[in-house]
């Protein structure tokens, strides 16, 4: 096997693309070898702020390749002799070869296909894979029309430290690479990966593997902190991004001025992260600290001492601005709810209304859902309004993801009830099916609310999502409801809250339906990414219901019972009673008759089991026993195998056959009152 490997090396990559951009070369060219016929192995990727590299074994060759094309009978018409000579690149019959089969004679074309070296086929695949890269935006790179995500510096390509010559955008490939731009810009002649990543790592100053990168950066930046007895306020998000900044990460710990503690941790937390990519430190009691942690790119003359007073400077300019939009939003004695009246200002939807529209509806709804949750009308109400008023202030303005936030800190300021500061922050929850869900009961009524004021609002006005196009995240709405509901047991018929929305959008009366089935998508794929079989949850839903609880709870019961042996024979004693009542429909009409204890003591047996197992199911079910149901459901097992081994459906008699198709209608109907077992697979 001979060793490829490619570096692309450009300007500044964005740190949010470099993982993606890595694994698409991989993926892309490790495709194009294989289709021309080169097996790679050991294939790895690196990124980072300036390249992408791909290295892997490859075969030096192509293997050569035979294939028979099967033509036409010896003797068929000249005209599709020759279209048969076309496609296989004969220009006589007579280099085909002539075999016979049971109807005869019949020509093959045999095509000897010789393999190519390994340069050739990448020195094709490459270029044109750049000309084609996914990148999320790109440029033009020099007076080209080729596009990448910043211009173009050059470009490593070498097989078994051999140039593999091609050209792309202009730069043609080499053996050359370049170091940091400053510690060791190089240019550096390789001839293998190990000299490649050597040179870096020794004289360019480049830490290659980004996962490296992020290890000396924790490491160092935990013992930094450690040595001035703080402790580092671990984010990993932020720890891939400054992996994705630095080539040679140099972690400094920086002075913030202690005055700027007055402000919210959120806030200042939020400034170091987005803005400067700084990461907080806290004291040993857990309190933000005055200081923060800066990655830079070199090792300075100095230690980093003026390049950590460079971003204190920054930092506090940040934060000036911060206090002072804080001072602004509270100034005269302004509280949270006076900022309600500015909401009528702001368009939540050109058809929809404004935010304080909206507010009023999540308002009254919330109220009408505080009973089922177990919270108070007064303060779910007084929530719901004050929730989204802080949209209007300059903090908010500033600092966006901190909607919710502000709105709590404010509110809580002016001394205002716990219950309703929490809904105020936690209504936006969950945002994704990694954020916590809100459990506060006036937080879940409110942000129950707020999400199925989105959902009816936007049904009404018949803008559904449509493929892969979701752009007023309404899938994360439904994931919400669902989550905000099973994680809190909230039991909570649908159907009628749609309803109560007609007051103020009458056209969802016909779209409830539709509305219903979305949002049970959504929990069919909660439940699905929890590990349950699909086919248990088709089962469940085909039953219908709008309980969100109680349905989960069947499901559950399901694949619980099938899992046992009892459900197993019990669900192959269902399906073949399924399928001899399907065959025998077929043929006419099923006899419509109640069933009794029959002329054999089999059928005896299984009449008596489900005139003792109906009472029991339908009990069950009426309290929700589901797994009480399925247990009835189990004690049909042994009478329906006695049935099937000793008993013949299809009698000569027809009142016996009567008889017995009536009990595996009946077996059918019980179980169907549990299941659709017609949906288990099995």
């Amino acid at each position: 096997m001979s060793e490829l490997l490619l570096e692309i090396l450009c300007e500044e990559i964005p740190a949010r693309m470099q993982v993606k951009a890595g694994a698409d070369l991989a993926r892309l060219l490790g495709a194009a070898l294989t289709k021309a016929g080169l097996s790679v192995d050991n294939v790895r990727s690196f990124t980072g702020p300036r390249r992408l590299v791909f290295v892997a074994d490859v075969p030096a060759r192509s293997p050569d390749v035979s294939e028979e094309r099967k033509g036409p009978r010896v003797g068929a018409p000249e005209q599709a002799l020759a279209g048969f000579m076309r496609g296989a690149g004969l220009s006589d019959i007579s280099q085909a070869e002539t075999r016979s089969d049971k109807k005869g004679a019949y020509y093959v074309a045999v095509l000897e296909k010789p393999g190519r070296d390994a340069g050739a086929i990448i020195a094709e695949a490459v270029p044109e894979i750049m000309g084609k890269f996914p990148w999320p935006k790109s440029m033009k790179s020099g007076a080209t029309t080729f596009r990448w995500v910043r211009p173009l510096t050059s470009i490593l390509c070498v097989l078994d430290g051999k140039v593999v010559p091609f050209s792309v955008g202009g730069i043609d490939s080499g053996n050359i690479t370049h170091g940091h731009r400053r510690m060791g810009p190089g240019p550096f002649s390789v001839t293998s990966f190990k000299a490649y990543r050597q040179t870096l790592e020794s004289k360019g100053h480049v830490i290659l593997d980004a996962c490296e990168r992020k290890e000396i950066i924790l490491r160092d930046a935990q013992k930094v902190c450690a040595d001035a007895g703080l402790v580092l306020v671990e984010d990993e998000g932020l720890l891939a991004e400054v992996a994705g900044l630095a080539e040679w990460p140099t972690v400094l710990l920086g002075d913030m001025d202690a005055a700027f503690l007055e402000l919210p941790a959120e806030v200042i937390q939020l400034s170091m992260r987005t803005h400067q990519k700084y990461f907080a430190v806290n004291d040993k009691q857990g309190n933000l600290a005055a200081k923060f942690v800066v990655v830079a790119n070199q090792v300075a003359p100095d230690g980093g001492i003026e390049i950590a007073k460079g971003n204190a400077r920054v930092l506090s300019a940040r934060l000036d601005d911060a206090r002072f939009f804080q001072a602004e939003d509270v100034r005269d004695g302004k509280k949270l709810i006076d900022n309600y009246d500015k909401l009528d200002g702001v368009i939540f939807h050109q058809k929809l209304g404004t935010i304080k529209d909206k507010c009023e509806r999540v308002a009254a709804l919330a109220r009408e859902l505080a009973p089922k949750v177990g919270a108070d009308p007064e303060k779910c109400e007084r929530a719901a309004k004050l929730a989204k008023c802080d949209l209007v202030t300059n903090m908010v303005v500033e600092f966006t993801s901190l909607q919710g936030k502000i709105g709590r800190l404010m509110y809580e300021k002016e001394g205002g009830d716990k219950d309703i500061a929490q809904a105020i922050e936690d209504h936006y929850k969950p945002q994704g099916p990694s954020d916590r869900v809100p459990t506060n009961p006036v937080a879940v009524a409110v942000a129950l609310a707020d999400k199925l004021d989105t959902l009816v609002g936007f049904w009404a006005i018949d803008e559904k999502p449509t493929g892969s196009k979701d752009p007023y995240a309404l899938r994360r709405a439904a994931l919400g409801v669902v989550r905000i509901i099973l994680e809190n047991g909230v039991r909570l018929n649908l159907i009628p809250l749609f309803i109560i929305q007609q007051r103020e959008f009458p056209n969802i009366h016909a779209r409830v339906m539709n509305l219903l089935a979305f949002i049970l998508d959504r929990l069919k794929v909660h439940l699905r990414e929890q590990g349950i079989s699909h086919d248990h949850i088709d089962a469940v839903f085909a039953l219908g219901g709008d309980d969100l609880v109680d349905i989960t709870n069947r499901v559950k019961a399901l694949g619980a019972f099938l899992s046992t042996d009892d459900g197993v024979n019990l669900l192959a004693g269902y399906k073949r009673a399924a399928n001899i009542l399907k065959a025998e429909a077929k043929k006419g009409d099923l006899p419509e008759v109640e069933p009794h204890a029959g002329t054999l003591p089999q059928e005896a047996a299984l009449f008596s089991a489900l005139e003792t197992a109906e009472p029991l199911i339908e009990k069950a079910l009426a309290s929700e026993d589901y797994a009480g149901a399925m247990t009835a459901l189990a004690g049909l097992r042994a009478p329906i195998d006695g049935f099937f081994e000793d008993v013949i459906v299809n009698s000569d008699v027809a009142s016996e056959r009567e008889n017995r198709l009536g009990l595996l209608i009946k077996i059918r109907n019980l179980a169907g009152q549990v299941a659709d077992f017609d949906r288990v697979e099995g």
